[in-house]
């Protein structure tokens, strides 16, 4: 992974790069989590400036993270490490003021890789304009059903005694994801 990382020009990926490593380094612990908090990639709310903020993040976190990737899968570690990159929400396809988007909750992407995900897939779409999920749309908790399904866990066992969850709030794997 080092070598890798060494072969980046810009210092504004310095510091997720070593979060990378710190990763890495950490990826035998069985419940590892870890994230890029927006103090150390900038600050990703773009309701304005969107095309500045985020090619300036995208430029911090696009290196870093495909080295990691590059590295767990060179180590043999990529089928058994689920690497998980989404907000928690997406971006309106159109102008919020001049030059931002608002917040948006009816399309947007996050991706999976290794830990039992199928390589290469590209599951859903939106409408043309990115405006609507259109092709096999999913809610927040299947994703959250299909990370738990890949880490051994079942969301109904998960409840506490006398908070029982509506059977929609436990979501469905996307079995079409899963390898």
């Amino acid at each position: 992974m080092e070598a890798a990382l060494s072969q980046q020009n810009s210092p504004i990926a310095s510091r997720p790069a070593k979060r990378c490593i710190i990763q890495e380094d950490a990826t035998p612990v069985p419940w590892l989590v870890t994230a890029a908090p927006k103090h150390e990639t900038g600050d990703w709310d773009a309701h304005a400036e969107l095309r500045t903020n985020h090619t300036k993040n995208a430029l911090a976190v696009d290196q870093p993270t495909g080295a990691l990737l590059h590295d767990l899968d060179r180590r043999g570690l990529l089928d058994e490490t689920l690497v998980i990159f989404a907000t928690e929400f997406g971006r309106t396809p159109g102008a919020q003021r001049t030059d931002g988007r608002d917040h948006h909750i009816f399309g947007f992407s996050i991706w999976l890789a290794g830990g039992g995900i199928k390589r290469g897939v590209v599951h859903g779409a939106t409408d043309e304009i990115g405006f609507h999920a259109v092709e096999s749309p999913h809610y927040v908790t299947d994703v959250h059903a299909t990370i738990l399904k890949l880490l051994g866990l079942d969301s109904r066992k998960l409840e506490l005694p006398g908070r029982k969850r509506l059977e929609i709030d436990h979501g469905n794997p996307i079995e079409a994801i899963i390898a």
